[in-house]
């Protein structure tokens, strides 16, 4: 550890560096990049094709699937969910979660499902708790941490990917019925170390084990470094198509088109305890972002 660094951050981390396999499995991204233009532009093409009557814009309740971006992880402290700050589900006015805007009573009416360090495999399993809630809305944001390996050779591959999505949909589809489901793009992971490397607390932080697959020698740029983070991007990209085809194969399923992957994040809108997660910020942007790809005037799902 630098000299540089306060007692307190190395306080946290000790913290971290013994905490945090369990509290993020293999970590997750807080928000996207550039890039993804041929991704993005196939699922607004997807969208276009569907009949704009089946998808309703005023919810009346709303289940939550996903990691720990949706729980909010690190967003209100350090190595701690704060499912407050959810730009899903959260109760913050200064979030102005998705939940918050749809619904008229979003405490009794919500419900976040998701786990911190999730990985698709325990998506089929979120999925059948949302049955048990019977939401008339279910939203998906799921893969970085498929992505974010100790190394690109054990990233969860795209078949396996795809079949645990496929499950998790099948699922929602048969014992709900009249519910619809709106999926968000997996965050563009390249895009998270482009920002979060310009910071040399964050860059430490990262040290400890976040996404080595894409974080790890942060400031190499060696040819093996950059195919290495070429490699997570392209699998994060091929992740976000699996999205996008398997969710145009249901009618009342409607894919972001990209919204999340394109979004060009800052450095205020990740995690000042790690600098891999949403800030409250970001979870504020995020929560714009999907409200509006999902039930604003311009809605991919219209």
């Amino acid at each position: 550890m630098r000299q540089s660094l306060s007692r307190g951050v190395g306080r946290a981390l000790i913290a971290l560096v013994t905490l945090l396999t369990t509290a993020l499995g293999a970590g997750c991204s807080a928000t996207e990049g550039p890039g993804g233009a041929e991704a993005g532009a196939a699922g607004r093409a997807d969208a276009a094709k569907r009949p704009a009557a089946v998808w309703d814009t005023t919810p009346a309740s709303l289940a939550a699937l996903g990691d720990s971006i949706t729980r909010a992880f690190d967003a209100c402290g350090i190595l701690t969910d704060c499912p407050d700050l959810s730009w899903a589900t959260g109760s913050r006015r200064s979030v102005d979660s998705v939940a918050n805007r749809l619904l008229d009573k979003p405490a009794s009416k919500s419900w976040n499902l998701a786990a911190s360090g999730a990985k698709m495999h325990d998506l089929p399993a979120q999925a059948k708790k949302a049955v048990e809630r019977r939401p008339q809305q279910v939203t998906i944001l799921m893969g970085a941490n498929d992505a974010c390996a100790r190394s690109t050779d054990r990233m969860t591959p795209v078949a396996e990917y795809r079949r645990d999505f496929s499950a998790a949909l099948r699922t929602l589809d048969r014992e709900l019925p009249k519910a619809q489901v709106f999926v968000a793009s997996v965050p563009d992971l390249m895009r998270l170390w482009d920002v979060g490397r310009q910071n040399a607390l964050g860059r430490q932080i990262w040290k400890l084990g976040l996404c080595p697959s894409m974080l790890s020698d942060a400031q190499s740029m060696s040819t093996a470094a950059r195919e290495r983070r070429q490699t997570v991007r392209e699998r994060v990209m091929a992740y976000n198509d699996v999205l996008r085809q398997e969710c145009a194969r249901l009618e009342r399923c409607r894919y972001d088109g990209g919204t999340v992957f394109d979004y060009r994040f800052t450095q205020k809108e990740l995690s000042p305890w790690d600098w891999f997660h949403p800030s409250a910020e970001g979870q504020a942007k995020l929560a714009g972002l999907v409200y509006a790809a999902a039930f604003g005037p311009g809605a991919v799902g219209r």
